[in-house]
């Protein structure tokens, strides 16, 4: 049993590896880029409304926590699902087989990962931003 178990995590570890320099290599770029893009224009709408910045909203706001997180699911669901079915599409031509678990992290880590982590600081960016052009626009109309 252990010794599947060692096999299962070696094999888990060597496939995940070998996928960015694999066919497909473009999903590590595609994926990324659209869940910036998504947490850009989400962040910017945080920044104008003066919501709390979305992880910490998740961590510390139990009354916006459901929703916060489903705005957030819907907004990287089908940049997920794409990336489940490039990666299911690249294990059946490279490894002749599907692992499930597989798809899954690695889909997450290139759709929802940079979502979060990108959220937050473009929401700050764009509260600065419209700070900024505020005390300006202020200032010229003295």
């Amino acid at each position: 049993m252990l010794d599947l178990l060692q096999e299962t995590f070696t094999r888990f570890w060597h496939d995940l590896l070998a996928r960015p320099s694999g066919p497909f290599a473009f999903r590590f770029l595609l994926q990324p880029t659209m869940a910036a893009i998504a947490a850009i224009r989400a962040g910017i709408v945080d920044g104008r409304t003066g919501r709390s910045p979305y992880f910490l909203a998740l961590w510390t706001e139990p009354g916006e926590r459901a929703a916060r997180l489903h705005e957030g699911l819907s907004a990287t669901g089908r940049i997920f699902l794409l990336g489940l079915a490039m990666d299911a599409i690249y294990q059946f031509v490279v490894l002749k087989a599907f692992y499930p678990l597989e798809a899954v992290v690695v889909a997450a880590v290139l759709a929802v990962v940079p979502y979060f982590i990108i959220r937050g600081p473009a929401a700050r960016v764009s509260r600065w931003w419209l700070s900024r052009h505020d005390a300006h626009h202020r200032a010229a109309h003295r």
